[in-house]
């Protein structure tokens, strides 16, 4: 899977995050696994 700018990946196994900056070929992994890509957060609403 390749690297997909501007998204941010997760590790699993212990929470830490990166912030893609460069988009690529290959994967981030984190303990030997590869990191699941998040979705992005909601907004809170302005009530």
């Amino acid at each position: 899977m390749a690297n997909q700018l501007g998204k941010r990946y997760r590790c699993g196994e212990c929470g830490m995050e990166v912030l893609c900056t460069k988009a690529g070929g290959g994967g981030i992994s984190c303990h030997g696994k590869e990191m699941e890509v998040q979705e992005p957060r909601p907004i809170p609403s302005s009530d």
